[in-house]
């Protein structure tokens, strides 16, 4: 067990976190996600994730303490959203739990990747990568084998007796399974490099069907054993950076024992497939994807894939709630196309944190764009800034983004 130093630390964490979370505005923020995503909003919603946290360290407050790492990746975790709150809460919810990795074994695809990286600034996790294709003949797609899941129960039962002893009367210990998400292309990428497999649609496409038929089946055989043996998580409060709060999840029938794909958003994209044409995505993405989704609850599509002119399509992925504009996308054909079919994610580009100088009003202009967009065409709207690069090491930017964005869909 974890030394009375690291506990202390902890639990002093936690207890803070406690007193966040016991707020009457978290269970408003609940409500005003469950509308959003009902697509009957009060208004546009705000999150902010995927933060260059190497450049946030204000006055200490992300510097950590504990010497265990088990104590040390609870206190990076609090001390995150601690620091979030103060600084850049927009319309985030502090839960009053805390979730514990269940033990879960899953050897996926089978695949490893092959790359080459290059760092800019070796205090970031952001790196260059240059992906070497191991797929250059038909023999090599028995590289990707089906998934083997097991749950080591008795390391799961360390783990929660940890945060027990770490949590208890503070925040409630939950053991948390796995929370799936959908991507076809971009492992294929990782195996191939973007190059290769983009030629691959061209050059091979019959090798290019049967390879993404396999990692389908390989995702389909995955979630059959997790929801066999009861390892999928609980109906989620986040799906890629949003709020999943919703009276739809879970289905009829809910075990909290035994969650079901149907009790679950699902996440899923195809970034690699920014270029290519709607056919080309109908075939190699939507009609596989769909496989999978129509497995689940509801379904969040889309990343820094720009599918303003591919909406045609999407709209033939079942259960699809939300869909991604990304800082590509032209706003108005986005919102035309959307209306008050999904909500419309909004990704605000980041870049304009990036610039030499900060200008608020570009950023402004920016998010109140997105804002009158949506309101032209009906569109639920949220918008979420995440792939946070760099602030320039100013943080202040984040803090005064927040600010404005607030500004704006409360205005």
């Amino acid at each position: 067990m974890p030394n009375h130093s690291d506990i202390a630390i902890v639990r002093e964490l936690a207890a803070r976190v406690a007193e966040v979370a016991a707020l009457p505005v978290q269970g408003a923020k609940r409500a005003m996600w469950r509308k959003l995503n009902a697509l009957k909003p009060d208004r546009p919603m705000v999150m902010i994730d995927q933060v260059c946290w190497n450049e946030m360290n204000v006055g200490d407050e992300l510097t950590l303490r504990c010497h265990d790492p088990e104590c040390r990746r609870y206190e990076e975790q609090l001390r995150m959203l601690l620091f979030q709150w103060r600084h850049f809460r927009v319309d985030m919810v502090v839960e009053p739990f805390i979730r514990v990795p269940k033990a879960i074994h899953n050897s996926e695809h089978g695949m490893t990747v092959k790359e080459t990286v290059a760092v800019s600034d070796p205090t970031s996790g952001i790196v260059g990568h240059r992906f070497i294709n191991q797929f250059e003949t038909d023999a090599d797609l028995e590289k990707i084998k089906m998934p083997v899941v097991w749950h080591d129960t008795a390391e799961t039962a360390r783990r929660m007796a940890v945060a027990h002893e770490l949590f208890d009367g503070l925040l409630e210990p939950r053991p948390s399974g796995f929370d799936p998400y959908l991507s076809l292309w971009d492992p294929i990428s990782f195996w191939m490099s973007v190059e290769g497999a983009l030629y691959g649609l061209v050059d091979r496409p019959e090798f290019m069907h049967r390879l993404v038929g396999r990692l389908t089946q390989c995702h389909l055989t995955m979630l059959d054993e997790l929801e066999r043996q009861g390892l999928l998580c609980e109906p989620q409060t986040l799906i890629h950076c949003t709020g999943a709060y919703t009276d739809e999840l879970p289905a009829g029938g809910y075990d909290p024992a035994r969650p079901r794909t149907k009790d679950l958003w699902m996440f899923g994209l195809a970034q690699m497939f920014s270029t290519v044409s709607p056919a080309t995505f109908k075939e190699f993405e939507v009609d596989y994807a769909s496989q999978i989704c129509e497995r689940f609850g509801l379904v969040y599509y889309g990343c820094c894939d720009p599918l303003d002119l591919k909406m045609n399509e999407v709209r033939q992925i079942p259960n699809v709630r939300k869909v991604s504009m990304s800082p590509w996308v032209n706003e108005e054909r986005g919102a035309a196309e959307i209306g008050g079919d999904f909500v419309y994610s909004r990704k605000p580009s980041p870049a304009l944190l990036a610039w030499p100088t900060f200008n608020e009003r570009h950023v402004r202009e920016h998010l109140q764009a997105s804002v009158e967009a949506c309101r032209r065409h009906g569109c639920p709207l949220e918008l979420i800034l995440k792939d946070i690069s760099t602030v320039k090491y100013e943080p202040r930017r984040l803090f005064e983004w927040a600010r404005i964005a607030m500004e704006v869909v409360e205005g």
